[in-house]
């Protein structure tokens, strides 16, 4: 069910510039700096389309007391945050579309610069600089990511995702083209719709930071370390399979890299840190799939005992270690 907010002239009428697409489930802690932030933009020829994923808690209430004419609410069953997304998409009518989650903010002229960059340049997607709100330490500081629209584009946009979703905006034809969001994938999603757009479409990048990326002790698909790595390890080898003459552009060893080592790596971490509940789907993974080195197998293999014998045998080594070992 879509209500929008106005009426039926007002939101029918000219289409706005931008669309903002914004998914919501059960976000009523920060619904409204974020509704608030994408409707406080110095560029105001927008529309928000905010996407109701079947929320339990404040959030429809919240929703109902907005009075915007630019707003539209689109209710649904919950399905997840990547058909909310389609959803919202399918509604959009602006020639550009950027996404903002429901627990995250912008700065004042975040779209005017970005729709700026995009217009002057005639490029097809543009991306910012963003702050890690609420991380301690350098991981919290201002970062303005480099240019990637060079000769190394294809190998920097399939290494990792460049920028947060919300750090960018791209034109509704390249989204569309691309096929929106994969349900397939819980995370790693908007990494996997950015590359097939930027790797073979001109990219433009804004120096400033413009987005804000807010931590919080809520639920946030971040958090689970294993399936962020799962599912990033999975979106490249589904890019690789659906564009193999790209696939070929990719020097196997930085594939390698890129991929298995990656996955490595982020198990050994967790090992190391003794994260066991997400070590050890992240070794299961890496045999199952194929990519288990002899050198591995110390980690591999107990990750398949039940999760407390793998304990006890971690504990027993823990125990036996020298100290400073």
């Amino acid at each position: 069910m879509t209500r929008v907010i106005g009426s039926v002239a007002e939101a029918h009428d000219t289409p706005p510039s931008v669309s903002v697409v914004m998914p919501c489930f059960n976000a009523a802690r920060h619904l409204r700096a974020s509704v608030a932030s994408a409707l406080g933009q110095s560029l105001s020829d927008l529309e928000l389309i905010v996407v109701d994923d079947g929320s339990t808690d404040e959030s429809p209430t919240i929703l109902a007391a907005l009075d915007d004419p630019r707003v539209k609410v689109h209710t649904q069953a919950n399905r997840g945050v990547c058909e909310a997304r389609n959803a919202g998409i399918a509604l959009a009518r602006g020639q550009f579309i950027a996404f903002l989650d429901a627990d995250d903010t912008w700065h004042a002229d975040c779209l005017r610069e970005l729709h700026a960059a995009l217009v002057h340049s005639g490029a097809t997607l543009t991306y910012c600089g963003w702050q890690n709100m609420g991380l301690p330490g350098p991981c919290g500081e201002p970062y303005v990511p480099p240019e990637y629209d060079d000769d190394s584009k294809l190998l920097s946009l399939f290494d990792n995702c460049r920028w947060p979703i919300h750090a960018c905006l791209t034109r509704r034809e390249a989204i569309v083209a691309a096929g929106g969001f994969d349900p397939r994938f819980k995370t790693s999603e908007d990494y996997l719709l950015w590359l097939k757009i930027g790797k073979d479409q001109p990219i433009v990048r804004v120096p400033r930071v413009l987005a804000f990326y807010h931590f919080h002790d809520g639920g946030q698909a971040t958090q689970d370390k294993a399936r962020v790595a799962i599912n990033h390890f999975r979106a490249q080898r589904a890019f690789l399979d659906e564009f193999p003459g790209d696939a070929r552009r990719i020097p196997t060893q930085a594939r390698r890299a890129s991929m298995e080592g990656r996955l490595v790596q982020r198990g050994l971490e967790c090992h190391w840190s003794r994260d066991l509940a997400h070590a050890r789907p992240i070794f299961r993974t890496l045999l199952l799939e194929g990519h288990a080195k002899l050198r591995h197998w110390k980690y591999v293999l107990p990750a398949f005992l039940p999760h407390p014998v793998h304990a006890f045998l971690v504990h027993q080594f823990d125990r036996s270690a020298p100290p400073g070992g």
